[in-house]
């Protein structure tokens, strides 16, 4: 059967699940667009309950599961990407407690605290996923991983990254329980160069919001680290700034 209707109550569910964070909450489902990412949703075991189809756009193989066909005018109305692979997946969320993750002598985490543009958590998972990093930690978070535009942003890296979401309190709680450096990033005379910080060792590295940097609630938690820089400005872009303490991070690694 071919969906051809805006109307469908499917179709509207989607569209529903796009726009609306608090009813993908509820739902505890969300979107998936795009055969790459659909395929590491796949690879890494997310469980997916349904996909459609627009049989005029997609030229990859049909995945396990339940297929709804669409027409390229429904599949428009429900695909949020500007160039598109034909193919949508449903999936469930998976919810799971930092206190779930165990880190090895010598894991590097990232954590953000209230990052708040879903393009600037996607780019940061993607620079996680590249350069090795073990975990990342949303602390305070104010933006919801499965958002379609982190999603996008991340090409699907979301879906092999350890991620987690947790308030400071349990952060530093954690970071402590397993001895981790913890390495800040506040503005001031105190900071040291992140080249000098050694991260064979388990290391945490935080970074605040775009606008305000890290809340007070992380003053004296921590060596506070900077990024050495020769132009006359003093900060960089926050996915920027990830990007570059994970190349560290791996390039320590690598000897």
């Amino acid at each position: 059967m071919l969906i051809e209707s805006f109307q469908n109550e499917k179709i509207k569910n989607v569209t529903k699940l796009l726009s609306d964070n608090r009813f993908r909450k509820k739902s505890k489902v969300f979107v998936v667009e795009g055969q790459q990412e659909n395929q590491r949703a796949i690879q890494y075991n997310f469980e997916a309950l349904e996909f459609f189809v627009c049989e005029n756009i997609f030229k990859g193989k049909l995945p396990n599961g339940k297929i709804h066909y669409v027409s390229e005018k429904v599949y428009e109305k429900i695909a949020y990407r500007g160039s598109s692979e034909g193919i949508i997946g449903i999936y469930q969320i998976k919810e799971t407690p930092l206190s779930a993750f165990v880190p090895k002598d010598n894991s590097t985490i990232i954590i953000v605290e209230g990052v708040e543009k879903p393009g600037n958590l996607g780019a940061i998972l993607r620079s996680c996923e590249a350069f090795g990093i073990d975990a990342l930690i949303v602390a305070d978070g104010k933006t919801d991983f499965y958002n379609p535009n982190v999603i996008r942003s991340s090409v699907g890296c979301l879906f092999g990254m350890e991620v987690y979401q947790a308030e400071n309190e349990e952060t530093l709680e954690f970071l402590e329980k397993n001895a981790f450096n913890i390495y800040t990033t506040l503005m001031d005379d105190s900071a040291e160069d992140l080249y000098k910080r050694n991260f064979n060792q388990r290391s945490a590295v935080l970074f605040g919001t775009e606008h305000s940097g890290l809340s007070d609630f992380w003053i004296g938690k921590g060596k506070n680290t900077l990024i050495p820089m020769a132009g006359s400005i003093d900060s960089l872009n926050l996915s920027n700034a990830v990007a570059i303490t994970c190349y560290e991070s791996l390039k320590q690694k690598k000897g």
